[in-house]
């Protein structure tokens, strides 16, 4: 059975990921998704399958406070901080201001809240929505075309993923990329957040074609341009980067 909500934490890697769990995927630890994206540690399928879909492009690593919670809860606590932290009226984060905010102590989202769905089938939706999110984001730029589909299936088929997560992955690389498809997966304000921030995640931002996209994706989800400002902000500082000017 598909279990999108395992499948996302190892993309992502860390204490949310899977440990021994019925599908035979390895122990991922605290690894980040620049972990991955490199092949590193446990042969990890994710960090294959991750490298596979970004193919040469760098992709971002989950740091600081964010790294300690891990998977799909890094999501949901990047999204929730910059929600707060928009909501109470502060200024987004300036760039020098990232190395202080990824040592500040990074909350969970509460549970409960659309953040972070209190209820199992409510945590899988969410997370399918998230990967879907973020697997569009890497076909944003162009750069997964007919002949790159082609390798990854076949590198697939290689790997030890279970029918239902290749049919998944697949189906999302061979559908057009669909902005509106991605929005209509948020189904609150908040979980529209947490799809941007997944999406910032998956890219680097550093092509027209990736901040038209992401400035399509903020504007199908309605989100505040101070909240996006926010939402690039706080991913910057989980991944050790510089602010990306927002879409």
């Amino acid at each position: 059975m598909f279990d999108p909500k395992s499948l996302l934490d190892q993309f992502l890697g860390g204490q949310g990921g899977p440990r021994g769990n019925q599908s035979g995927r390895g122990n991922q630890g605290n690894q980040g998704i620049g972990d991955f994206l490199r092949g590193a540690g446990g042969g990890a399928v994710a960090g294959s399958l991750a490298a596979l879909l970004l193919g040469s492009k760098a992709g971002r690593e989950i740091g600081g406070e964010a790294l300690k919670l891990g998977g799909m809860a890094a999501v949901g606590a990047l999204a929730y901080k910059a929600w707060r932290d928009w909501q109470a009226g502060n200024p987004p984060p300036a760039p020098q201001e990232a190395a202080r905010q990824a040592a500040t102590r990074m909350l969970p989202a509460p549970s409960g809240t659309p953040f972070n769905p209190s209820t199992e089938s409510a945590r899988q939706s969410l997370a399918r929505s998230l990967l879907r999110a973020m697997i569009a984001a890497t076909k944003a730029d162009g750069h997964v075309d007919a002949q790159e589909q082609a390798r990854i299936f076949a590198e697939m088929d290689r790997m030890a993923l279970s029918s239902e997560d290749k049919a998944f992955v697949m189906d999302e690389l061979r559908a057009n990329l669909d902005v509106d498809a991605v929005a209509r997966g948020a189904t609150t304000p908040e979980q529209a957040a947490e799809i941007y921030a997944a999406s910032l995640l998956a890219v680097t931002v550093d092509s027209a074609a990736e901040r038209g996209y992401l400035a399509m994706l903020a504007a199908r989800l309605g989100l505040d341009d101070a909240l996006v400002a926010h939402l690039h902000g706080t991913v910057a500082a989980a991944t050790g980067e510089k602010v990306p000017v927002a879409p």
